[in-house]
């Protein structure tokens, strides 16, 4: 599976994250066949849902004038996986995980959230 690929599936596994009846496995194998699994795939939901608590606090602390709560799905989906790569992955350099997060964002968010991701990301990335 391409990276770009795993990056999409775990969006659309983790865009559920905050609900309160989220299931991290029956989330993975709803969106995902066995044949499907991919380790990189895998790392990214494992490591975003093992680490939310200091990656949530990161993201906080780079937003201006808006709280984690207050932004879309996806794009608090996608700062999360991007957070994670960025600090606690790191087996990408920076520019692809930001660029990766911002086409992603153009094509599951509006199209403010593109320049929105880059935005706290770059800042993060400082």
């Amino acid at each position: 599976m391409k990276r770009r690929t795993a990056r999409e599936k775990a969006l659309q596994i983790l865009f559920p994250l905050d609900q309160e009846d989220f299931n991290l496995e029956q989330a993975i194998q709803y969106q995902i066949d066995l044949e499907d699994r991919d380790d990189f795939l895998l790392q990214l939901i494992e490591g975003v849902v093992a680490n939310q608590a200091k990656i949530d606090q990161k993201i906080s602390d780079h937003l201006e004038k808006w709280s984690l709560h207050r932004l879309a799905n996806v794009e608090r989906a996608l700062l999360r996986i991007a957070t994670f790569e960025l600090f606690f992955h790191q087996d990408a350099p920076p520019n692809v995980v930001i660029n990766e997060a911002i086409e992603i964002a153009h094509v599951f968010g509006d199209d403010k959230s593109g320049k929105f991701i880059n935005g706290v990301l770059s800042k993060m990335n400082k």
